[in-house]
Parts: C-alpha cells; structure tokens; sequence
C-alpha cells in the first residue's frame, strides 16, 4: 500500500514539475510575443465613430494591434494606429493618420490654421472630430510614441473584418487633395 501511495506523490511531484517548468517557459514566450508582435485592445469612447464603436453606449469594439507592422516607425496615411498620448503618458489612444512628415495640413481648430508636419511626426485625428483628443489639440505626433497598427477587428463577431488603411472625405495632406481635383 504505501509503494502505491509512494508512486502517486512521485507522479504528482512529476506533474507539478512538468506545469512549473512549462509555466517558466510559457510566461516569457506570450510576454514576448505580446511585446513584439500583437496584443489585443478594447476601443473605448466615440472619437472613431462611425468606423469604431458605431453602435455608441457601452458597447465596445476590440482590436487587433500589429506591433510587428510598426516596429521600424513605418505608417501610411489612412491608417489606424495606437500611440502613446502625449498628455497622458500612462494613457494609449487610437487614431487615424492623416498626415506624414513633411506634409501639409488643413487643421480643425488646431493653434496654426495649416501645419506642416515635422520630420519624425505624423499627424493623427479621431474619425469622429470635435469628440477627439488628437492632433488638433496637441499637434503633431512624434514617431516614437507609436504602438500599434490596429489591424483587425476581433469583437464583436458580426464586425470581423480587416482594417484597410483609408482617409475620410476632405483629409489628408493638402498637395493629394490639390492632385485629386
């Protein structure tokens, strides 16, 4: 009897090992991953409406963040992207690039009436403008403070669907507008 009682503690002991050890390896490899490549995130408030949480209220969309797509500072116009804010730094927020360096912008109610964006800036702005805390309030953006490409929406299941990069009607740098005429 106590061989067999003997053998279970040694099974458990193995087990328990097994888990630990795999828990050791599995914790680094997902906070890597998380780090590097993609992590998930909840999109909260209404300054991306209607493409982002067109339904309003308490209900939210979830987004995938590509931080691979990002990791050498390499945005397009049109894209969705998370960054770091500049007036909260415990804070991310999501918005939509609108301008790169070296571009010129028409803003809306920016200091300046025309910006030109510096090297090493983009300039972002909420879909849905005078609901967003973006660069009409706090200029452009510095590339460094970049996070994440939103690349997917992952919640709710009727909304799947993957993010194409697209500037809203009247956005955009003005020298595209001027050529698009």
């Amino acid at each position: 009897m106590r061989s067999a009682m003997a053998q279970q503690a040694t099974a458990g002991r193995r087990c328990l090992r097994a888990f630990v050890s795999g828990f050791f390896v599995a914790v680094p490899v997902t906070v890597t991953f998380l780090d590097r490549f993609a992590y998930v995130a909840r999109v909260e408030g209404s300054s991306m409406q209607p493409f982002l949480n067109p339904e309003g209220g308490s209900k939210c969309d979830v987004v995938l963040l590509n931080r691979w797509s990002v990791r050498n500072y390499q945005v397009q116009r049109g894209d969705i992207v998370s960054v770091v804010s500049p007036r909260n730094p415990k804070q991310k927020i999501i918005k939509r690039v609108i301008g790169l360096e070296g571009d010129f912008i028409r803003t809306l109610g920016y200091k300046n009436r025309y910006v030109r964006v510096p090297d090493g800036h983009f300039w972002i702005e909420g879909d849905h403008h005078g609901h967003s805390l973006d660069s009409n309030s706090f200029g452009p953006v510095s590339v460094g403070l970049l996070h994440g490409r939103a690349s997917h929406i992952i919640w709710p299941p009727n909304r799947w669907q993957r993010i194409t990069p697209s500037l809203p009607a009247n956005r955009g740098p003005l020298d595209t507008e001027e050529e698009e005429d």
